[in-house]
């Protein structure tokens, strides 16, 4: 009553999940205002469609995946036809087969593609009733897929108290006058007057639970007074638990053990034979309209009804219940038999504690990582071992983390207290580092990872935490902290035996000198052939990236081949954690190649993943990164609002390196729009923060900028010292993409007489990289430079050159100064068309790049966490932009 419009949003949802067109939207509200009625209206249309219903219970809440596997289980026939790592994450997690847990993102694509299978023979409607009180790794799962429904027929409709992250919502307030009116007689004998009702819609707010059971007592308000407010919420309370209490005291006991014990019959009546209550008692309840019991279940009409049967029991038949609810279950079920006995326990409980890390264990093999922290919470209350308390803490803690709940992850290890065992101590000392890195403080994580290592019960660990600590210094810009770590890596790699921890001890060490600019290139070197040849990706996911570090330091042509191809099988693995961060490096890569239409898509993917797994640190780096490429793509409006999102992030938590690549982002725009004032100021004051913080890798320089921008000032003489200072701190680096930097900027300033030899120089350098963009900059400046003495024909072929480069970047702007230049030499120019792929969104083009490679539909899906008709959803856009009827046509099309 009193919801046409809403039931007109779910009856379009439903109607166009029919035709193709997913659909999904959470019902939102407090307990009692009509969530669940709108969710029977929504089965009510889905005629002809299978219908997926599950209800949270709050007795279900710790057990893993459980209210998963009751969403899937009609559709679970079809689990093989799924992608097989997929397939067998979600097997795994269900508890269908033995394996390794996945990683708890994968259970979620898992999710999608098999929902997605399950509906290419007939539409779904996939119904969650209180979604609050589904066990969070289903809730998860369940919202992963829910964001990745486009074009399948699929609705998903959830109701929850309170709106659920980035899915559309449906806030439910109270009914109006008119509809209240409409119901309160209906429920009443119609005497009811209409002061009365308007009162009772004052009071409840328009609750439409509130209104009916206040409705069977109206005659009992009228005359009370006006002035004295109705007590609603203990008037819902104790209508629920007085209608209870009306049942005779064996319908009371078994109504009882039926809050406690569940849904299934079998377990009440277990229960209840425990106890000595007869089960047939429950028909009472059934009768009164309390519950409803049908195909071996009991379910009760509200939620309210339960808590209030539960909350009005003494506290120690309570526990009598849970115990009996226990022994129901038995060994059979050690999950539910030990989460009830832990609610039997007053005090110490040894036996309990044991049963409760049991249960942990089992949901962390499976990925369902906060049942786990609450099972190791739990059991670290009930231990009489004050150090096994500390342990258990810091066992919570991980799984909390691995849950993403980092504030509790937090909570926990403070719980743990002095910590007196060193195993253990370390383990919370690298736990707290990790948190600090990804979304805290990046000066406490490199601390932390540098104490931790300090207590390292091996050289290896010791070198595994020390490189932890160089990575927090990379993003803080620490370079005097990271040299001090270099020193002691190289101290430590003599005593290492793993080849894990002597690549990455090499790599760290490497990186953190390159940083300072004292070598550290042969580091990278040696630790990049290491790490090709490990198996980082399976033995340390966490720190997967750190095998994209060598081809991003080192910027040769020749570094790292091997090692790009890391994300494809990652992809391939459903590592969805692991993403956000090697695609960052990845897009970083791509984005200094020519494969600039790859890394704004792979930028893209990577922010998309950060943000929906919290990667904070992530996040920044890529809004940033992404920033300096549009930057150079010349999109203004969309550099800049990329880098006023970077920026907030990266100072409150001290990612310099963020913004030294915003500033470089900025100051990059404003050249390539023909303004050198505006870009000098920010080169200026990115010089200033890189002094500041002794940064001083020429890769992270803008000297070579700044000197254009200079020169286009005619302040060459400031020009000529940058110029100079930095052509020495490129030598000292030896690397040829920063000298075929210097080599251009000390050309620019050359006599006629020297430019040549300058500019070839340069040209010979960036022929030992895979920098296509540098390399055109290069051949612009020196056929600028050529023409300005006079050399019109020799100008010619570079200023070609740098136009057809810039032309195939898309990078518009560079490409203009190009034309101009050409045309000052007397040139006819032929400018290229813009390509129509410059339309496609990011993801677009994802789709394309992969299907151009000889993908499959089904291969993209999988590696982009979609659904196959999503993806052909994606690529019948691409085909209507691009004006192509085949996927043969489509890999011509892309730049």
């Amino acid at each position: 009553m009193g919801r046409e419009s809403e039931r007109r949003q779910i009856e379009r949802l439903v109607a166009s999940a029919r035709i193709g067109h997913g659909g999904v939207l959470a019902i939102t509200g407090e307990p009692g205002v009509g969530k669940t009625a709108l969710l029977h209206h929504a089965a009510s249309c889905a005629t002809g469609m299978n219908v997926l219903w599950v209800a949270g219970s709050e007795p279900e809440r710790e057990i893993p995946f459980g209210a998963l596997h009751q969403v899937l289980r009609p559709a679970l026939d079809r689990i093989e036809e799924i992608p097989a790592p997929q397939a067998q994450a979600l097997s795994v997690a269900l508890a269908l087969r033995p394996g390794a847990a996945g990683d708890r993102f994968a259970v979620g694509a898992a999710t999608l593609s098999l929902l997605c299978r399950f509906a290419e023979e007939r539409p779904v409607a996939v119904l969650l009733d209180d979604l609050h009180l589904f066990d969070r790794p289903s809730a998860d799962a369940l919202a992963f897929a829910a964001r990745r429904l486009v074009a399948d027929p699929i609705v998903l409709l959830a109701t929850s108290r309170t709106a659920a992250s980035d899915l559309p919502a449906l806030p439910l307030s109270g009914i109006d006058l008119a509809a209240a009116g409409e119901l309160v007689s209906s429920r009443s004998d119609g005497t009811v007057s209409p002061e009365l009702i308007a009162r009772l819609h004052v009071a409840t707010a328009g609750n439409p639970l509130a209104l009916i059971e206040l409705a069977t007592s109206a005659h009992r308000l009228e005359h009370t007074s006006p002035e004295a407010p109705l007590p609603v919420s203990a008037a819902l309370a104790d209508g629920f638990a007085s209608q209870a209490r009306s049942l005779s005291a064996s319908g009371q006991a078994a109504l009882t053990v039926a809050s406690v014990a569940g849904n299934d019959l079998r377990v009440v009546a277990g229960a209840c034979s425990v106890l000595g209550v007869a089960v047939d008692a429950l028909g009472e309840a059934e009768t009164a309209g309390l519950v409803q019991i049908s195909d071996g279940r009991v379910e009760f009409r509200h939620p309210l009804i339960r808590a209030a049967v539960y909350g009005d029991a003494a506290p120690e038949h309570r526990r009598a219940i849970h115990r009996a609810v226990a022994e129901a279950f038995g060994p059979h079920d050690p999950d539910r038999h030990a989460w009830h006995l832990a609610e039997a326990t007053l005090g110490p409980d040894a036996r309990t504690a044991d049963l409760l890390v049991s249960a942990a264990q089992r949901a962390h093999e499976r990925s369902a990582h906060e049942v786990a922290a609450a099972a190791y919470e739990r059991a670290s209350r009930l231990t009489p071992d004050v150090a096994r308390h500390a342990a258990l803490c810091v066992a919570a803690a991980e799984s909390a983390w691995l849950a993403g709940t980092t504030a509790h992850a937090v909570a926990l290890l403070d719980q743990a207290g002095d910590l007196t065992d060193p195993a253990i101590r370390l383990r919370s000392l690298e736990l707290r580092g990790a948190i600090a890195a990804r979304t805290g403080s990046l000066t406490e994580a490199r601390d932390l990872c540098r104490a931790a290592a300090g207590r390292a019960a091996s050289p290896d660990e010791g070198v595994v935490l020390l490189a932890d600590a160089v990575n927090a210094c990379f993003y803080l810009g620490d370079t005097t902290s990271a040299v001090e770590l270099a020193h002691s890596l190289e101290n430590l790699l003599d005593q290492v035996t793993s080849p894990r921890a002597v690549g990455l001890g090499q790599m760290a060490a490497g990186v953190a000198r390159v940083l300072a600019n004292r070598g550290g290139a042969a580091q990278i070197r040696t630790a990049t052939n290491l790490l090709a040849t490990s198996d980082l990706l399976h033995d340390d996911p966490r720190r997967a990236w750190w095998l994209m570090i060598g081809p991003l330091f080192l910027r040769d042509a020749d570094s790292g081949a091997e090692l790009r191809r890391i994300v494809s099988q990652a992809r391939a693995e459903a590592a969805v954690g692991t993403l956000p961060s090697l695609l960052f490096h990845v897009a970083r890569d791509e984005a200094t190649t020519n494969q600039w239409v790859r890394a704004e898509a792979t930028y893209d993917e990577a922010t998309r993943l950060a943000r929906e797994t919290g990667h904070d640190t992530d996040l920044a780096m890529c809004l940033a990164g992404l920033a300096w490429l549009q930057a150079r793509l010349g999109d203004a409006a969309r550099c800049r609002a990329l880098v006023a999102e970077a920026l907030p992030i990266c100072r409150a938590r001290d990612i310099h390196i963020g913004r030294v690549w915003s500033l470089f982002a900025l100051g990059e725009l404003e050249l390539g729009l023909g303004d050198p004032h505006r870009a000098l100021i920010h080169f200026e004051e990115l010089a200033t923060l890189l002094s500041s913080l002794g940064l001083t890798d020429p890769d992270l320089s803008p000297a070579p900028e700044l000197t254009d921008a200079l020169v286009r000032l005619g302040r060459s003489a400031d020009a000529r010292q940058v110029a100079q200072r930095y052509g020495a701190e490129a030598a000292a680096k030896g690397q040829p993409w920063a000298m075929g930097r210097a080599e251009r900027t000390l050309g620019m300033l050359s006599a006629n007489g020297d430019l040549d030899t300058h500019f070839e120089a340069a040209l010979q350098f960036h022929s030992r990289t895979l920098d296509n963009f540098e390399t055109a900059r290069t051949h612009l400046a020196y056929g600028a430079r050529l023409r300005r003495a006079r050399r019109r024909v020799d100008a010619r072929p570079h200023l070609h050159a740098a136009l057809e480069t810039f032309e195939n970047l898309r990078a518009v702007r560079w490409a203009d100064l190009a034309a101009i230049e050409l045309g000052a030499t007397g040139e006819t120019i032929r400018r290229r068309a813009p390509s129509s792929s410059q339309a496609l969104t990011p993801q677009e083009l994802q789709v394309s790049l992969l299907l151009a490679e000889g993908k499959t539909t089904r291969e993209v899906a999988a590696a982009l966490f979609l659904s196959p008709k999503t993806i052909e959803y994606h690529l019948r856009k691409v085909y209507t932009k691009l004006g192509i009827r085949s996927r043969a046509e489509l890999a011509t099309r892309l730049p």
